[in-house]
């Protein structure tokens, strides 16, 4: 199972230029979507009225080499989400963060670099799996007992709102991607074309519904971040002391 392309057996009945128009079209969804989410929301308004706000009031101005270091500094924090205060929350999120993008990257190189090949490298497929399973392992220990709604106010670890669509659809996209390299390789042609299909409709709706889901906020919370880190260095800041204030957010 650990072993084999997926994507390969599919050149029977799909072109491999399909898969990888499909890749670009959920690639270029992303900025799409969150472009629209910042439009929608005034989300870019707000910011720059902030930022403008705060740089006006700043009793002094950063130097190129404090905003670099700033910058630097925020990059790192959201490379190991140093946002979150405890454990349990900042390991799942890094589970769901480094297992997408070890399934994206390789899924990207499997259907390019190999739509064909049957001397696809045994490690990619390998690390396509691995990354499926920490997307699965991080997403659903997040979704039955970490979730915001569901541990403060009490609610079923079963409830599903909008606020959940991005993480349901990881869990949906990550889960039939397992099933269906499972039963392919088991040899059922007709449960793997079932399975597959399934694949795309949750991959689809997580790539197609960043205007809704809570994707775009992966871009939202650097940037955020960063601009508080400017306030706080550049005495701007509005906020109460961190040390005070400093909450577990999801």
């Amino acid at each position: 199972m650990f072993t084999s392309n997926p994507f390969a057996d599919l050149t029977v009945f799909l072109p491999p230029l399909v898969m990888q128009a499909y890749i670009a079209l959920m690639i270029f969804a992303v900025p799409i979507g969150t472009i629209l989410e910042t439009y929608h929301k005034g989300s870019a308004k707000f910011f720059a009225r902030r930022r403008k706000k705060a740089a006006a009031a700043a009793p002094r101005r950063l130097s190129g080499m404090e905003t670099t270091f700033l910058a630097v500094r925020t990059i790192a924090e959201a490379a190991v989400s140093g946002e979150f205060c405890k454990w349990k929350r900042r390991t799942s999120h890094l589970l769901m963060l480094y297992g997408f993008l070890l399934h994206v990257i390789t899924t990207i190189v499997m259907v390019f670099a190999y739509p064909e090949a049957a001397d696809t490298p045994a490690l990619l497929p390998a690390l396509w799996d691995i990354g499926a399973l920490m997307i699965l392992a991080g997403s659903l220990w997040f979704f039955f007992f970490l979730r915001v709604n569901v541990v403060y106010d009490g609610d079923s670890p079963f409830h599903v709102g909008r606020a959940d669509l991005f993480v349901g659809s990881l869990i949906g996209s990550a889960a039939f991607a397992l099933l269906w390299h499972l039963v392919q390789t088991a040899g059922n042609p007709t449960a793997s074309l079932i399975f597959f299909g399934v694949y795309i409709f949750f991959t689809t709706l997580l790539f197609g519904s960043v205007f809704w889901s809570k994707f775009a906020h992966m871009f939202y919370k650097p940037i955020v971040a960063f601009q508080r880190k400017v306030e706080a260095a550049n005495g701007s800041s509005d906020l109460p002391n961190p040390a005070h204030s400093r909450t577990e957010r999801s």
